[in-house]
């Protein structure tokens, strides 16, 4: 019942199918142009440096210039320089300094054996002086307000009124000691020492530096320096047409477009945006199913595949929303070239570069400079793919970031150059994003082996792995049936030579050959590639029975390799090596010692279905032309080439070649191959004086 429910649900699967596609293409378009910014886009894009190719711009509207980054900086330089650092005065220190002197000051000059009669008089005079000091302040100077250890101005807060004074003009801890051994006078020097002493002991600075005041003045100061300069008029030429734009112009073009966007946030028509976005993307994206349906109708057909490119293209859009919405300092942080990575690891060259194309045009709306940007990506996107065309190794992703590196830097060295025409006006600082956005775009390796697992997509890496002769399946192939993992081995090298000759995916095809026949792990001793002895154990079968065990490897292979999560691309040269022939050993056995029997063909043939690939077919051919090569007697050069050739000619008159993409050319191409390799494994020596 399980069964029937399952393949009721293919069966409407199957049904739906081209409906699911168009329907998953709406819903992309739909979530993409949902997000992305809605406001009008500015019409024109300009570079430094180059002629004004439209017609002449006047001004629909006044506005004021914005002033370059670099005259914004200084002008906040200056601003802060003019800053001056806030000290504040502590009016109610002294009270309690004052207090604890004064007794301390009775205390120490009794215990010091002192003249009674003469304490008043030095404790006035003592007292005035501490007064005096702590009147006049002592600072306690914040280190980098002290350049060189040079006076320096300062504003003075004391009881929320400040004045300007100068450091000199106030007094230090070791200053205010200096002052006071100079200006207390005493008769006796031992008097001096102690009242000085203490004195000394009630030093301490009544000036303190307001960190947070100067913050909050530096901060008002700077948020009320003006980012303008000048004004241009409603009516005023911006720019002349065939005139170069300079570095005047080109600050004008950008504070009109700066003026245009803002405006049009709060006065554009959201709506109309929006039907212009739909048109824009969903034009693009019937491009690309156009694309699919006439070049690679096996993704256009495999619904699977096609979410996975409409999910890439939503994400990086996506990304890119988020980014202007952040509005972070650049959107070159975002790894675009991350797309074609993933697309020509998984799919192929012509697909990622059309669809990183097809990304990027998109994101050419939404970002500043566009045409700067469309050059920046498409570059470094082609680099990407021209630098993995083969991925076998893992650093070559490593040596891919380092190509895509290069182009970023050389295509930001030649735009600013172009600019600005001198290598000390380039800003180097802008480069970082590019930095960042290489490093991010080696999350594509982590990306892949996600997108083959959720998707069922077989990478080029995933192959390597799988036709590694250590895997554990094929391990166990070698120690149960060694007979059929040499046949393997040997069809693998037939297939991959001939595919790889007349074009193709060689690593699809090898790992394919490794496990077409996996399923004969089950019953190896029924395969005669593993027999032993001159005894087979079909012997004491009916023939029928003998060749459902044959066929059956077909439907075990199927069910191990799911078991061990194979990917369906390697199933499908196990389902279809022997198409839907007949087992004809057993069939004309049948035929021939039972002719008064009714036959059931079809419980001699495969169930098929047949090659639909050049993969596949090539494979079919290969296992069938080298397995019948163990059958000759004498491997001489003409019994192989007889035998190349009645093996192929017989596929093609069952028509189990008509649903691959091999031609006539192919056909014969892959004959030479075979023919050259089987002789060469049976040391077959050509005679080439019969050649010349």
């Amino acid at each position: 019942m399980a069964k029937i429910k399952q393949n009721s649900h293919k069966v409407l699967y199957r049904k739906y199918s081209s409906n699911i596609k168009y329907i998953m293409m709406v819903l992309t378009v739909l979530i993409i142009t949902f997000f992305l910014p809605k406001q009008p886009r500015f019409r024109y894009e300009f570079e430094k440096g180059k002629v004004w190719l439209n017609k002449d711009l006047i001004s629909p509207f006044s506005f004021a210039i914005l002033k370059t980054n670099p005259q914004v900086v200084t002008d906040k330089k200056e601003a802060l320089e003019n800053v001056l650092p806030i000290y504040r005065y502590e009016t109610d220190m002294y009270s309690a300094i004052e207090e604890a002197f004064l007794n301390e000051f009775d205390v120490k000059w009794k215990t010091s054996g002192f003249p009674e009669n003469e304490r008043q008089a030095y404790k006035t005079a003592a007292h005035k002086l501490l007064t005096y000091i702590y009147k006049k302040g002592i600072i306690a100077p914040d280190l980098k307000h002290q350049k060189e250890k040079k006076p320096f101005d300062l504003s003075l807060l004391e009881n929320n009124i400040t004045k300007t004074v100068n450091s000199q003009d106030l007094f230090t801890v070791q200053s205010a000691l200096e002052y006071a051994k100079e200006n207390f006078k005493a008769n006796n020097p031992a008097y001096k020492d102690v009242v000085i002493g203490l004195i000394e002991n009630h030093l301490q600075p009544n000036i303190i530096f307001d960190e947070r005041m100067t913050t909050i003045v530096q901060d008002n100061t700077v948020n009320s320096l003006s980012t303008t300069h000048g004004m241009v008029q409603k009516g005023e030429l911006i720019i002349a047409k065939n005139s170069v734009i300079d570095d005047e112009a080109y600050q004008k073009l950008l504070s009109f477009r700066s003026t245009y966007e803002a405006q049009t946030k709060t006065i554009g028509d959201s709506t109309l945006v929006y039907i212009g976005q739909i048109l824009l993307v969903g034009f693009n994206l019937s491009l690309l199913m156009v694309f699919l349906y006439l070049f690679r109708k096996d993704i256009f057909a495999d619904n699977r595949q096609l979410s996975l490119l409409l999910l890439v293209i939503t994400i990086m859009l996506l990304a890119l929303t988020w980014a202007i919405k952040l509005n972070l300092p650049s959107l070159y942080y975002i790894p675009f070239t991350i797309v074609p990575i993933i697309i020509r690891i998984l799919f192929d060259t012509r697909l990622a570069l059309y669809l990183h194309l097809l990304v990027i045009l998109l994101a050419g709306f939404f970002v500043p400079n566009s045409f700067e940007f469309v050059y920046y990506q498409i570059t470094a996107g082609m680099v990407a793919i021209y630098s993995i065309r083969n991925l076998i190794k893992r650093e070559q992703l490593l040596l891919s970031a380092l190509f895509i590196l290069s182009s970023y830097f050389i295509c930001f060295l030649g735009i600013g150059l172009l600019r600005e025409g001198s290598f000390q006006e380039i800003e180097w600082a802008n480069f970082v994003p590019f930095v960042v956005s290489v490093l991010l775009s080696l999350l594509a390796y982590p990306l892949i082996y996600a997108f083959e697992r959720m998707f069922g997509i077989t990478s080029d890496v995933a192959l390597i792995e799988l036709t590694n002769t250590n895997n554990k399946l094929l391990r166990e192939l070698a120690f149960k049936a060694p007979g059929t993992f040499q046949h393997s081995l040997q069809v693998a090298n037939l297939a991959e030579a001939a595919i790889f000759k007349i074009g193709g995916n060689s690593l699809l095809v090898r790992a394919g050959a490794l496990y077409h026949d996996i399923g004969k792990i089950e019953n190896p001793q029924y395969f005669i590639e593993n027999q032993n002895t001159a005894v087979s154990p079909h012997d004491k079968l009916p023939y029928e029975q003998s060749a459902q065990i044959i066929i059956k490897h077909v439907h075990k292979g199927i069910e191990i390799t799911r078991r061990h999560q194979l990917p369906e691309s390697v199933i499908d040269f196990i389902r279809t090596h022997h198409g839907n022939t007949r087992v004809d050993y057993f069939y004309q056995s049948f035929l021939k010692n039972s002719p008064e029997k009714f036959v059931d063909e079809n419980i001699f043939r495969y169930p098929g279905p047949i090659p639909f690939s050049k993969e596949t077919g090539v494979l079919m051919l290969a296992d069938s032309v080298e397995a019948a090569s163990r059958s000759l007697k004498n491997p001489d050069a003409q019994n192989i080439n007889d035998l190349v050739e009645r093996i192929i000619n017989y596929k093609l008159e069952q028509n189990q070649l008509d649903n691959c993409d091999l031609t006539l050319k192919d056909l014969e191409t892959i004959k030479l191959i075979f023919k050259t390799m089987l002789m060469s494994i049976y040391h077959v020596r050509i005679d080439y004086l019969q050649t010349v």
